[in-house]
């Protein structure tokens, strides 16, 4: 089960930090998984927009690099979304990730067996 927080509104250039804990698996076990965060905008499909792997090899989305960072934490199996300079655009729903096993990509979203209840972040300009 993957539970997210810290979504909520806030203005352009401005900041935010999402949270997803994974349960029901050991910290061994998760710390192999891919973790990713996605987002729906209204009216689009799903878009990835960071992923981390194994080693914290780490991926971003074009639209997002240099302005989010995502970590994990595996004491505590977290994923972390920071969020920095958002803008109106980065307004969508986000939702947690998780692919057990081969090779994960930010364009793969089928791939992912798991998925957070999502959390939305609103951005007003």
């Amino acid at each position: 089960q993957l539970v997210e927080s810290g979504g909520g509104s806030v203005q352009a250039g401005g900041s935010l930090k999402l949270s997803c804990t994974a349960s029901g698996v050991s910290r061994l076990t998760a710390s192999s998984y891919c973790m990713a965060w996605f987002r729906q905008r209204s009216g689009n499909g799903r878009e990835g927009v960071a992923l981390i792997v194994r080693n914290d090899i780490t991926a971003y989305s074009d639209s997002v690099k240099g302005r989010f960072t995502i970590s994990r934490d595996n004491a505590d199996n977290t994923v972390y979304l920071e969020m920095n300079g958002l803008k109106p655009e980065d307004t969508a729903m986000y939702y947690c990730a998780v692919q057990r096993r081969g090779n994960c990509a930010l364009e793969s979203a089928a791939l992912f067996e798991y998925w957070g209840q999502g959390t939305q972040v609103t951005v007003s300009s």
